[in-house]
């Protein structure tokens, strides 16, 4: 139903309300599928386990994807291995933290 990419973009919009990048440029999504009948699935992380918005985070990324056409179900994996770091994040991202 939708590509890798296509869910990529929509997750795009969700932004880590700590420093202000989206989800995506960060390197917290580590994948997204989606089948014929319009159940998404999301890898994803957190920068880190003490996030105290773990959940809130968890539903944005859930709105954003329901938001595209023909989605009735959207499953989160939240995953801690491998552990995200700032070196997953893209360029644009490490320079404006200066990493």
């Amino acid at each position: 139903m939708y590509s890798k990419e296509e869910l990529f973009l929509a997750i795009s919009t969700v932004l880590d309300p700590e420093v202000g990048f989206n989800l995506v440029e960060m390197g917290l999504i580590y994948d997204a599928s989606c089948d014929d009948e319009g159940n998404a699935y999301v890898k994803m992380t957190l920068s880190t386990k003490a996030c105290p918005m773990h959940q809130l985070i968890q539903q944005w990324v859930k709105e954003a994807v329901k938001k595209m056409a023909g989605i009735k179900e959207v499953t989160i994996d939240l995953v801690w291995e491998p552990a995200w770091n700032i070196s997953m994040a893209d360029e644009h991202v490490k320079q404006a933290l200066n990493r």
